[in-house]
């Protein structure tokens, strides 16, 4: 018996990386899977139907269930595919894990219209577009009587909650977005009994050994019988816990990387001050200056 059997589960981005180890462990672990994948590059550039391909014979060559999907998460008609694939293939979907993302780093003072919304596009709007008609899926199940158990998993990062990294304003405002949307779909959509939460994990993918400053680090040879700090498939244990019927999460975000998870809390007030009267200039320079 596995923890996730008969789960239908939609995984983007799983053709490479953490989306593929997601894709691997639900399978042994006995869910449904369609694998999507737009076989991009690193920069969103191009397409390849041959990851998703690839991911989803490797779960059908060890007796697991998957198929693979191609459809633009980005758009709204490629997510509405997505979400209609798993329906029409398994009669329903449980569990949605958003993953797929891109990388167009570049410094405020020189990144280019394209760079700052294809990587937005991708990254919040891909989540919100699956977010959407899984959505409206579950709704309509539970206004039919069908009070569904599903879940949600987002990816967020580090870069865009607890860690800003020079470089990486499109990456982490999109993440740091994902956060909010994760907070606000738990609260919206927990009515029709789907819990919704997010990880922010560290883990050695084409993104991060692309990112400067960091490839060097993820790029590390491990000896032979050594804990892997940096291997994606450390993720994946964690959202198949929250992917799971009887997980009681809801509305939280954690951070994983090697053999730690943390939760994490939002902005929390760090300091305040009142007055009972209208606020001057000055006052407000007297007052803050103690914050200095």
């Amino acid at each position: 018996m596995g923890t996730l059997d008969g789960r239908v589960a939609v995984i983007t981005g799983a053709g490479r990386g953490i989306g593929r180890e997601h894709a691997l462990l639900f399978a042994a672990e006995g869910a449904e899977v369609v694998v999507n994948d737009l076989g991009g590059g690193n920069d969103g550039e191009g397409a390849d139907a041959g990851p998703a391909e690839q991911v989803a014979a490797e779960i059908r060559a060890v007796g697991g269930t998957a198929v693979a999907n191609t459809d633009d998460v980005s758009t709204w008609a490629g997510a509405k595919a997505l979400v209609e694939q798993a329906v029409g293939e398994f009669g329903r979907l449980d569990v949605v894990v958003n993953n797929a993302g891109i990388l167009r780093d570049a410094f405020l003072a020189g990144i280019e219209e394209a760079q700052w919304d294809s990587v937005i596009t991708v990254h919040l709007k891909g989540h919100a577009a699956v977010l959407h008609h899984a959505a409206a899926h579950w709704k309509a199940r539970s206004k039919a009587g069908e009070q569904p158990s599903a879940s949600v998993i987002n990816t967020c990062s580090a870069s865009g909650v607890t860690l800003p990294n020079a470089g990486q304003a499109n990456y982490g405002a999109a993440k740091a977005g994902i956060a909010a949307l994760t907070l606000v779909a738990a609260e919206e959509l927990e009515r029709y009994g789907v819990r919704v939460n997010a990880i922010a994990p560290i883990a050695r993918t084409r993104l991060t050994l692309a990112t400067p400053g960091m490839g060097a680090i993820f790029a590390q040879e491990v000896e032979d019988g050594e804990f892997d700090m940096f291997s994606p498939a450390n993720i994946a244990p964690l959202v198949a816990y929250l992917a799971g019927e009887k997980c009681p999460h809801t509305g939280q975000v954690f951070a994983v990387q090697g053999g730690s998870i943390q939760k994490l809390q939002g902005w929390t007030v760090a300091d305040s001050t009142e007055s009972e009267q209208p606020w001057t200039i000055d006052d407000v320079d007297a007052r803050l200056a103690e914050w200095v």
